[in-house]
């Protein structure tokens, strides 16, 4: 049976690729991206033979999200998986970033996968997983240099807030993932990333083929380590 895998911000970079990805493995796959920025997405569905279905959301606006589920309520998803997140300026520091930067942030990287998460649950099937994009520089354990600071602060929170809703669906039989891609060589990591987009995407889809039917949270890279919190 073709397993069927929904992705939240899959326009470009990570999601993007791994959108491919998972078409090469023969799934299912809906994904999504911001009015206006689905070309790529697009031009793929048209050569996917009906495989890649595209939608529009910005996960920032609750209505949007409502929307998209109600377009969606009677399938059936064997993968959640978010991608959507942004960052500020590289030097800015929690001393001189503005408060409006800051929300922006912290609105798309940390709340907004959580209320995608909340919202679409209920069509996950019960063996299925649950997966954002998480990075890294969410550990509060490895951080040990700085930098990044906001970025690093709301990828903290989003891990805080999925080990929230792990705790409470602690008897859920669904696998939940923190998954930490590395330092990708994408429009978001720059050209001076440490990975291609082909070392470290096909490893992260194998890592989280390779935990399915693991209940409970996990945090991982992309090589399948755990990332300390």
């Amino acid at each position: 049976m073709q397993k069927t895998v929904l992705l939240i911000g899959a326009s470009r970079g990570l999601g993007f690729a791994m959108v491919e990805e998972y078409l090469k493995r023969g799934w299912r796959v809906i994904a999504t991206g911001r009015n206006g920025s689905t070309e790529k997405l697009d031009r793929l569905a048209s050569t996917s033979n009906g495989a890649l279905e595209v939608e529009n959301v910005d996960i920032t606006s609750p209505q949007q999200v409502a929307a998209l589920h109600d377009r969606l309520a009677a399938r059936s998803l064997d993968v959640l998986f978010v991608n959507a997140g942004v960052k500020n300026d590289d030097g800015e520091t929690i001393a001189d970033v503005s408060t409006e930067e800051f929300v922006r942030v912290m609105v798309t990287n940390s709340l907004s996968p959580m209320r995608v998460v909340e919202a679409f649950q209920d069509l996950v099937r019960t063996a299925g997983t649950i997966g954002v994009m998480s990075s890294g520089q969410g550990s509060v354990a490895n951080n040990v240099n700085g930098h990044y600071e906001v970025y690093r602060g709301s990828k903290a929170a989003l891990n805080m807030f999925m080990r929230s809703f792990a705790a409470r669906h602690r008897d859920d039989s669904r696998t939940l993932l923190l998954m930490a891609p590395g330092w990708v060589r994408t429009d978001m990591g720059g050209p001076g990333a440490r990975l291609s987009i082909e070392e470290s995407i096909p490893n992260l889809l194998n890592t989280m083929e390779a935990h399915a039917g693991q209940s409970g949270l996990h945090y991982l890279d992309y090589l399948g380590r755990v990332v300390p919190w």
